[in-house]
């Protein structure tokens, strides 16, 4: 399994060249990539805090699958470029795209983390991003994709993503101090084998039904046809009989594995098996922000068993190789998306081999940092909110008689209509200060599971299904449980919500990382004001 390239900061800068392209397959998908300037793809971005990044993108995208070429939802058919400027056209079409710096604190503006009006075409030169990493960002994984509302998913689902590293996660935690790290990047794909029977070593499971996506639906039994295949740095591992890649360590070797669930639908449940049986994870970082950064005094390492990872998610955590002549395995675990989500079964992902010859990972941690200063900031659960909001997911029919027909996603504010997002409104569905700090009920009143994501800040995960929850950690992705007929009361989280960094002043958006969601109008408008 080959590891993603490193373009490294130099003199506090790092500058780049991508280029994003696409292309058929001969089974009828199509695949969407990132090449830099010496024909490395997906490279991981390096920087420390204070580094400033100038990338620039063009764009290469053509039109391979014309069924494609329509968004999946009227709001998202924003096809007319009304402007020359990038900045301000706002298209929406298959050969549209921009950048999307998921989980960094910089500013919702046009040339830094804008996705509402920044559409860059094939026709423009180069454009350029250009902007400084917080000296506060937290240390830790983050990462790049296209965000073309209406096309986000299929630019993702075909492979547009990599990793950004902020660098310093020894000097907040010198538990992973020495460590060797590796980047697993893990992405989904439509199926390579889509009309294979299961393999012959799995249990006969329920006759398959599809979603109204056309996917294999969930059937709640951990087996059977996914929704999606996954592969890790590029490396397929598809169903019916997902051959693993390999991961080489020497034996009984402690690394740092930093992983990136890069998929459009997919939810992982991650797990390293060695003869059988669950290994300790010690797990140091999560969305990009370590554990000890917030409130929790002196190293901390929460010890795992299994890492649920919903899209667009990280976590970075300690892992111990097999000793010499035994075989471990990364896998994922089912999850249970609910009766209208999609099938996530168990599959493997990597054999781990142990091999005294085995390479070491490219990039290693320093073995004697010098600690992060204190930020000085109140620990997020210890701020009083302003206010309590409460927004809800929800679904709806396009056509109540037809069980077939396509599906409305809703995000929703208590109290008002649901509606599918409008990228042709400016007006913010919701209108907070910068400077202060609310808490947000998310509930989900649709019988599939969702991924709540909110641009430009991390948030504190306090209750989960009305019981408290301590977290030492902040988070820029969580699941919000599906419904069931026999409960009394929707499902739901609540989150305390940062808007103390004045880099949240601006408009941006809150939706489900689920992309078919998304597109299809599961996303909301915020507007950060200054305080006075």
């Amino acid at each position: 399994m080959p590891e993603p390239e490193d373009l490294r900061s130099q003199n506090g800068v790092l500058n780049v060249d991508l280029t994003i392209h696409n292309y058929a397959e001969p089974e009828s998908s199509t695949r969407y990539c990132y090449v830099d300037g010496n024909g490395n793809q997906s490279p991981n971005l390096r920087l420390k805090p204070g580094d400033l990044l100038i990338l620039h993108l063009k764009n290469d995208l053509r039109i391979v699958d014309p069924s494609a070429a329509v968004a999946n939802h009227i709001h998202a058919r924003m096809n007319v470029e009304k402007s020359a400027d990038p900045c301000a056209r706002g298209a929406m079409t298959a050969t549209s795209t921009n950048l999307h710096f998921h989980g960094l604190t910089i500013p919702p503006v046009c040339h830094e983390d804008d996705v509402l009006k920044t559409s860059i075409s094939p026709k423009d030169p180069p454009f350029e991003y250009r902007f400084r990493i917080p000296a506060n960002e937290p240390p830790g994984l983050y990462w790049y994709h296209p965000h073309i509302h209406g096309f986000s998913k299929v630019q993702v689902l075909g492979g547009a993503s990599g990793a950004l590293i902020v660098e310093g996660i020894e000097r907040a935690n010198k538990a992973t101090a020495g460590l060797p790290e590796r980047v697993l990047i893990i992405r989904d794909q439509d199926l390579l084998n889509p009309n294979a029977t299961p393999s012959k070593s799995e249990p006969v499971v329920p006759k398959l039904l599809l979603d109204r996506d056309g996917d294999a639906a969930n059937n709640g039994t951990g087996f059977g046809k996914p929704a999606k295949d996954l592969s890790i740095n590029f490396v397929p591992v598809p169903y019916p009989d997902y051959p693993p890649a390999v991961i080489q360590m020497k034996p009984e070797e402690r690394q740092l594995w930093r992983v990136l669930n890069a998929s459009a639908i997919t939810y992982l449940n991650l797990a390293v098996l060695i003869n059988r049986v669950p290994q300790t994870l010690g797990l140091v970082a999560l969305d990009g922000v370590p554990l000890n950064e917030n409130g929790t005094l002196g190293d901390f390492v929460s010890s795992q068993t299994h890492l649920g990872v919903p899209p667009g998610g990280r976590a970075e955590f300690i892992v111990q190789g097999p000793p010499s002549g035994v075989t471990g395995l990364l896998v994922t675990r089912s999850v249970d998306t609910g009766p209208g989500g999609e099938n996530d079964p168990n599959r493997a992902l990597a054999t781990i081999k142990a091999s005294q010859d085995a390479l070491e990972p490219r990039s290693k941690l320093a073995a004697s940092p010098e600690p992060l200063p204190w930020s000085g900031l109140a620990w997020l659960g210890n701020v009083a909110p302003v206010r309590t909001r409460k927004l809800f997911f929800s679904e709806k029919l396009t056509d109540p008689n037809d069980p077939n027909s396509a599906t409305e996603f809703y995000i929703t504010s208590d109290g008002q209509t649901p509606s599918r997002f409008n990228p042709q409104s400016a007006i913010p569905d919701i209108i907070v200060k910068q400077g202060t700090v609310e808490d947000w009920i998310i509930e989900n009143r649709s019988k599939e599971l969702h991924a709540f994501h909110i641009h430009q800040l991390h948030f504190l995960l306090l209750d989960y299904m009305g019981k408290p929850v301590d977290e030492p950690f902040l988070r820029d992705t969580v699941n919000v449980p599906y419904y069931k007929d026999n409960m009394l009361v929707y499902p739901s989280v609540r989150l305390r919500m940062d808007f103390r960094d004045p880099n949240t002043v601006g408009m941006f958006v809150y939706h489900c990382h689920l992309l078919e969601h998304e597109d299809g109008g599961m996303m909301g408008l915020i507007r950060v004001e200054p305080p006075f």
